[in-house]
């Protein structure tokens, strides 16, 4: 009997079960400020995912996805916040209080909702593309591209913080009004919300899920492994590698987009190195190599700080960073080394059965001899 844990059909009932508890939240949570919190940790589970998804599976270390999501949520505040403008006002406040007397040519396709949301996912995606391919054909790879999205990221992050007039420096942006689709206002604190992420989030695993268990997933799990290997065997390594990168970063502007609609606001600080560095922390402490492993990281770690951050506050960072490093040091593949080490107990234990049947064989070599 193998272990449970590589098995395709337990691992899709484990995932199975546990979105139905995530489902099941809203009908056993009656507090909306609590609900709204839950949501938010969909949303860091997403963003786990996508880590998971880039470096425990394509070998990947991406310390700049604080660039996907961070974009992703600015398109959705812009759009948010162009949704409370007139033809008579089209121009934000924070706009007219640095001065511009006009709308910049950028802002103007988020006066549409639709335009707006789209763009929010698909300009951090081809960004995504296009960094990808630039620097997958040069064969920057390893630690070389985890210093380049870093670099990357901190660009980005200087840049909205500069550019105040376009999109609010510091302060961020702070669409007064809810998000509104086909007329109807998504109240960030009703369950609707919190259905529209976790959605989005159940989607995002079982895309992730499928891939990984395709034959796309096997050879990018080996480009992991041995990428000149795979590039002597004839396959386009750069490709495999751009297309991984580029959908971890479709689900963290998805994750972005969300966040905004949960929050209504958004700063540089989602630009952040430390941000970013979290989403790495939460895969690693939930396992990189699994993906619900991750998002469960991600919902230990953000609820842990949530619950302790007011008690301990800076020690916390303390007791995470000790955690992290015990984590690392014992346990290499994250929290759900235990489970898999679990499962390989008890598949490995010997039945009643089995012990019969070695008796019997026992017996029976022994009247041969």
């Amino acid at each position: 009997m193998g272990n449970l844990y590589h098995n395709k059909t337990a691992q899709w009932i484990a995932y199975a079960v546990f979105f139905a508890a995530v489902g099941a939240v809203p009908l056993f949570v009656s507090d909306s400020f609590v609900l709204n919190q839950l949501a938010t940790y969909g949303v860091y589970g997403m963003l786990a995912l996508s880590i998971s998804l880039c470096w425990g599976f394509g070998g990947i270390l991406n310390l700049g996805q604080g660039i996907a999501f961070g974009l992703g949520a600015y398109g959705m505040a812009m759009t948010m916040q162009m949704q409370t403008q007139t033809e008579s006002n089209p121009i934000p406040p924070f706009m007219l209080n640095n001065s511009l007397d006009h709308l910049p040519w950028f802002w103007a396709p988020f006066q549409s909702t639709v335009a707006g949301i789209f763009l929010a996912i698909a300009v951090p995606t081809f960004f995504c593309a296009l960094f990808g391919t630039i620097m997958f054909r040069a064969r920057v790879s390893g630690v070389f591209f985890t210093i380049m999205t870093l670099a990357m990221l901190s660009a980005f992050y200087t840049i909205i913080l500069d550019q105040q007039a376009y999109t609010g420096g510091a302060n961020g942006l702070s669409p007064p009004s809810p998000l509104q689709i086909g007329g109807y206002e998504i109240d960030p604190y009703s369950p609707m919300a919190y259905w529209i992420v976790f959605v989005s989030l159940c989607g995002a695993a079982v895309v992730a899920k499928l891939l990984t268990q395709s034959s796309f997933g096997l050879v990018t799990q080996a480009i992991r492994d041995d990428a000149e290997r795979v590039r002597f065997l004839g396959y386009s390594v750069a490709g495999y590698e751009t297309v991984i990168y580029t959908i971890s970063g479709l689900i963290a502007s998805i994750a972005g987009c969300c966040w905004v609609m949960l929050v209504q606001y958004v700063s540089p600080q989602q630009l952040d190195v430390g941000f970013s560095l979290s989403m790495v922390i939460w895969a690693a402490i939930g396992g990189r190599n699994s993906l619900i492993g991750a998002m469960i990281g991600a919902f230990v770690i953000q609820g842990a700080q949530s619950y302790l951050g007011d008690a301990l506050l800076s020690t916390w960072l303390l007791v995470l960073g000790g955690f992290f490093i015990v984590v690392v040091r014992f346990l290499p593949n994250g929290l759900a080394s235990l489970v898999e080490a679990g499962l390989g107990l008890l598949s490995s234990r010997p039945t009643p059965s089995s012990n019969n049947a070695g008796e019997a064989m026992g017996v029976e070599e022994g009247a041969y001899r």
